[in-house]
């Protein structure tokens, strides 16, 4: 196979055609000893209110990097922001992912049809997490890579990339920069890389991760999970008071002191006899505060990422304060998957189209919908489909069928089609519905099958069928005639008309169809029960 041609026609945000060649090779990978390092600070480690305040005022100035650290250490050190944000992450990444085309046109159809045979082939909810990352730290980033297969340009993987290997444009604060030891970075190659920025709360991407807003609840908690823990080491041991006379010598207080320490781990010490130890029991009143700041703050840092606490609490209020808040949840739930759905409409779905079927106009690419499948009342749809199409409503066959959950259906399927009416005729030129067996034509088959064959054709009753049939037009003429005139001389009157056709059925007109159907009817009678060949 010729190599592909290492330019296209899909042009980059600077006008120029694209490099393919540039698709499929790495650009933001970790350097062993460059500036892309995997190795990575823990700010965390003896964080205090000025270092916190320090971080976050230089985020905004450029520098992120100690507070996307910090984010990383907030998901390893505090479990109960790490459940609540891996909830919300995984509550979203687990979706129904749909295609819908952007209309019934056959290019519209191709399209959507690439996209979703990519799909089906691609683990796509592992990347809507790593995606997800951007509600803690503002941003996350895919870097993807491209393949041919065959004459295709397809996605072959993405590779989540740390976010500290990017900087946003000092002008915009919002352009994504690759980190490469310049003042302002790399640009970013066009459609190589996934950038999902939540947005939580408006204003510049960096003070919009959830991250940030938790991290002053993380220090307080860790400032009370110290104390808590200094107490709980301690309680239930008496205070040791050690005395010494005025004579008593520096190694004299050493050894004092070593034995009031000794007391407070295996309660055993030898001090000389002019020495005193005195136990004072320790009285301590609202032992429970730190266990009481610490789920005060969890309670905070749940409604930040969840919207509520109903979930992650246990609360008086029964079962429905726990439906109201799940409503809450679910509105959170419903704007994370847009806003990411989006982020794969503009960096994923039209490049993938674009690269393979050519570029479309702006709005004509098929679009990714991520969510629960709408609870539609499917029955009252469908009959104000059938009362309004009627009226003149156009409905598109695909809406309809994307409504029902049905797949479309393939060229050549056996389709469903609507039952003939009770007496209805065939329009002339078309052919004539298949009808129920009757009694005597299951009679012939059972028939056959004993005698070791298979009826082939239309049997004796179809054929006396289509005999009759043939007949019926010159028969009705004298009978069509007389209702003809029977309209006119009623000139509009409604019971005039009926009583001449009351008068009509009386006298009779048709007496030959009225035989043609005694006649039909005897010997569809003798067909079915001796099997003979018999016609009107």
């Amino acid at each position: 196979m010729p190599p592909p041609p290492s330019k296209s026609t899909i042009l980059g945000p600077d006008g120029r055609p694209m490099e393919r060649r540039a698709l499929a090779a790495e650009q933001a990978g970790p350097t062993v000893t460059g500036v892309r390092s995997i190795l990575s600070g823990h700010p965390a480690a003896g964080l205090t209110p000025e270092r916190l305040a320090r971080t976050l005022r230089a985020a905004e100035d450029g520098d992120a990097t100690a507070l996307l650290e910090l984010a990383e250490d907030m998901e390893e050190r505090d479990l109960h922001y790490r459940a609540v944000l891996q909830t919300r992450k995984l509550q979203v990444s687990q979706l129904d992912v749909t295609v819908e085309a952007h209309s019934d046109a056959p290019e519209d159809q191709a399209a959507a049809e690439l996209v979703r045979e990519w799909l089906d082939a691609d683990s796509l909810p592992d990347t809507l997490y790593d995606l997800l990352d951007g509600l803690g730290k503002g941003y996350a980033v895919c870097e993807i890579m491209w393949t041919l297969d065959g004459a295709r340009w397809l996605p072959e993987r993405f590779e989540p990339r740390d976010p500290r290997w990017f900087q946003f444009d000092r002008n915009d604060g919002r352009t994504l920069r690759l980190v490469d030891g310049s003042a302002d970075g790399a640009e970013l190659l066009p459609h190589k890389f996934l950038i999902h920025q939540p947005r939580t709360k408006s204003g510049l991407p960096i003070r919009g991760g959830l991250a940030r807003a938790a991290a002053w609840a993380f220090l307080f908690k860790n400032y009370a999970l110290k104390d808590w823990v200094v107490f709980a080491e301690v309680y239930g041991h008496p205070l040791r008071v050690g005395k010494y006379g005025p004579n008593a010598s520096e190694a004299d207080k050493e050894v004092l002191l070593d034995a009031v320490r000794n007391l407070g781990t295996d309660a055993a010490a030898i001090v000389p006899a002019s020495m005193l130890i005195e136990l004072v029991s320790a009285s301590v009143n609202g032992i429970d505060l730190w266990e009481k700041l610490c789920n005060y703050l969890d309670r905070q840092v749940s409604k930040a990422v969840l919207g509520q606490t109903a979930t992650t609490d246990a609360i008086a209020g029964g079962h429905a304060v726990g439906r109201e808040h799940r409503q809450v949840q679910e509105d959170i739930e419903r704007a994370d998957a847009r806003q990411l759905a989006g982020t794969l409409n503009r960096q994923l779905v039209a490049p993938l189209v674009a690269f393979n079927l050519g570029p479309r106009p702006a709005g004509a690419y098929p679009r990714i919908r991520i969510g629960r499948p709408a609870e539609e009342d499917v029955k009252a749809l469908v009959d104000n489909v059938v009362k309004l199409v009627p009226l003149g409503l156009r409905v598109e066959a695909s809406v309809m069928s994307d409504k029902l959950g049905l797949p479309d259906a393939p060229e050549g399927a056996v389709l469903l089609a609507p039952a003939p009416a009770a007496g209805a005729v065939p329009a002339p030129g078309t052919a004539p519905p298949p009808r129920p067996a009757t009694a005597a034509a299951r009679a012939a088959a059972m028939a056959a099958a004993d005698a070791g064959g298979a009826p082939s054709g239309p049997d004796a009753i179809d054929r006396l069928v289509d005999s009759m049939l043939a007949d019926w037009e010159p028969l009705m003429a004298p009978v069509a005639e007389r209702i003809a005139r029977a309209a006119d001389e009623a000139a509009g009157d409604p019971a005039a008309f009926l009583a001449a056709l009351a008068a009509i059925a009386r006298d009779g007109a048709a007496p030959q169809l009225v035989e043609l159907l005694a006649r039909g009817a005897f010997a569809a009678n003798v067909a079915g029960r001796v099997g003979m060949d018999v016609h009107g």
